[in-house]
């Protein structure tokens, strides 16, 4: 029976001294534990983990984007949409939309995802054409005028082509690079790092029924998968970051079963990337109805993955993310 391995960090500060690195980061792990289907999870200790897996554990990630991945960093969420679930239609105009990505800079993100294509649960499909259209000028401007890291939120390879030419650094994939076959090779021919995510089912229908044997273990599946055939056309592990797809096919209990355990997603030996601001489940545990009143939640949540060592937080609050994890790193690790 396949054994996962998902470390129990802590920060350098109150680790033993056996204790190894995380990802090459500021947490620490002398303990893990063992995770099997059907099964009760088995704590051991770091020692016992097969070497290739403790390999991927500990080994530090690359850069990506510029951004050095032993310390969390902010994605700023900027849909060019009319229809996202929290900001649909308020940066459709580029003048707008470019206002709104210095904004998100000077707030302290260190990337700024760009979509054209709303991925919220219900909607619909938007044709290349007009995605291109919603993306590309503002992109370009972005890249021009702010000089700030830019991904690509598609899933599409010719909307993925045109918004590399405009400037973008990082194709980030909601199908986890399974819904156009030339995806894959326009990446791989390009050079550019990647995020792979998991979803059941697309946007359209992907919250009707998801169902799992153990979430953790299957998303866990399919992202080695995804990760193993990007390796497998060109695109090194160092240039892969994983995401386990909150809400995208899940319900409450699968959302927080992956994010008690996110820390399992390193052994992939990619960084990772959690997007969770502002969704559904926050508003269904805190109360807070509409999408504006879930920061709390949001940062909350951010806090967490950031404790578990996931090194990049897709937020739409750059601002009281980066604040709350100022105060957190001044209280755990020192640094003021």
């Amino acid at each position: 029976m396949t054994q996962y391995y998902r470390p129990l960090p802590v920060p350098a500060t109150l680790a033993p001294k056996d204790a190894l690195p995380l990802a090459g980061g500021g947490l620490r792990f002398a303990e893990a534990l063992v995770l099997q289907r059907d099964c009760a999870p088995e704590r051991i200790a770091a020692s016992e983990i097969p070497a290739d897996v403790l390999d991927r554990l500990t080994a530090a990630r690359a850069p990506i984007l510029g951004c050095d991945m032993a310390r969390p960093h902010l994605m700023g969420i900027l849909n060019v949409t009319p229809d996202s679930f929290s900001d649909g239609g308020r940066y459709l105009d580029p003048t707008a939309a470019v206002a709104q990505a210095r904004a998100l800079t000077e707030a302290g993100a260190s990337i700024l995802d760009v979509g054209g294509e709303s991925t919220r649960p219900g909607a619909a499909p938007v044709e290349s054409d007009e995605e291109i259209r919603r993306v590309e000028a503002p992109i370009r401007e972005i890249v021009s005028q702010l000089g700030q890291p830019v991904s690509i939120d598609t899933r599409k390879a010719a909307v993925a082509a045109r918004a590399l030419d405009a400037g973008a650094g990082l194709i980030n994939d909601v199908s986890g690079f399974t819904f156009d076959p030339e995806l894959v090779p326009l990446a791989a021919a390009h050079g550019v790092p990647v995020c792979v995510m998991h979803a059941q089912g697309d946007p359209q229908t992907m919250q009707d029924a998801p169902r799992y044997e153990d979430v953790r273990l299957d998303v866990y599946d399919f992202l080695k998968a995804r990760v193993d055939a990007l390796i497998a056309a060109g695109v090194p592990r160092a240039r892969i970051v994983v995401d386990p797809g909150i809400g995208f096919g899940k319900t409450l209990d699968h959302n927080l079963a992956l994010l008690r355990d996110i820390a399992v997603f390193h052994a992939l030996g990619c960084p990772v990337l959690l997007g969770a601001s502002r969704k559904r489940f926050i508003g269904t545990l805190s109360g807070a109805g509409s999408a504006d009143t879930r920061v709390p939640g949001s940062v909350a949540v951010a806090l967490h993955a950031a404790s578990q060592g996931v090194q990049v937080l897709r937020v739409h609050d750059v601002s009281e993310t980066r604040q709350a994890f100022a105060l957190w790193r001044a209280i755990e690790f020192g640094e003021t």
